[in-house]
């Protein structure tokens, strides 16, 4: 059984390469969604080896991901991790996600807010609010988080229609709805100046809630 990481990126140059390089430790299968980069993401990605799927304009988050689960499904692997492409996700912390999905989880999340320590304030207070403004009814920890592994059979029965970063929420909801085997476990992220300025802002998350109120009414 491989797994296949997913790697949702726009604009990452100053970091693609040493994230491709640090997963690879754990895999040789990656695949980067270059949605509409106007920097040099995807030729660092391809000479890194990897499989790039590019979009050609920015269309999301979303549609980021649904092209990576889509190029997964037809692929042999079994496992599929996502992982986010400005190094603020620990590539050490892949096998500690297939483990679950090898004791029988369907899917697993990888939660910032479980432990903490040493996460600046700003991101703690940015993350509960995310939580609660995408909160649908589902208990979570850390709905937004990009670092999950699923099962093959599980992204299966999932059915995605978001293009933004109101994916993540649908996601849980598609979790619940499914009745997936659903585990979270901590991680810890790593903050950088270039990671924290990443980071989304009030009118982001509220635009996300908008986008994900008008999905649940019509959905």
């Amino acid at each position: 059984m491989h797994t296949l990481v997913i790697i949702p990126a726009y604009n990452e140059a100053k970091t693609i390469g040493s994230v491709i390089d640090a997963v690879r430790a754990h895999t040789s299968h990656i695949v980067v969604i270059n949605d509409g980069s106007s920097d040099d993401t995807a030729r660092i990605a391809r000479a890194k080896g990897c499989q790039v799927k590019s979009h050609v304009i920015n269309r999301g988050l979303g549609a980021a991901l649904r092209t990576g689960f889509a190029h997964a499904l037809q692929t042999e692997a079994q496992y599929v991790v996502t992982l986010d492409a400005d190094g603020q996700h620990d590539p050490d912390d892949i096998p500690r996600l297939t483990e679950f999905l090898q004791q029988g989880h369907d899917a697993v999340i990888g939660s910032r807010l479980i432990n903490t320590d040493g996460m600046p304030a700003t991101r703690i207070v940015a993350n509960k609010f995310a939580n609660a403004v995408t909160y649908g009814g589902h208990i979570t920890t850390d709905s937004q988080s990009g670092l999950r592994a699923f099962k093959r059979d599980a992204l299966k029965r999932m059915t995605l229609n978001s293009d933004r970063m109101e994916i993540s929420s649908e996601i849980i909801e598609e979790i619940y709805k499914n009745k997936l085997r659903f585990r979270e476990i901590p991680i810890k992220p790593v903050y950088t100046e270039y990671s924290l300025a990443k980071g989304q802002s009030f009118t982001v998350g509220l635009q996300t809630w908008w986008r994900l109120f008008m999905i649940r009414i019509f959905k």
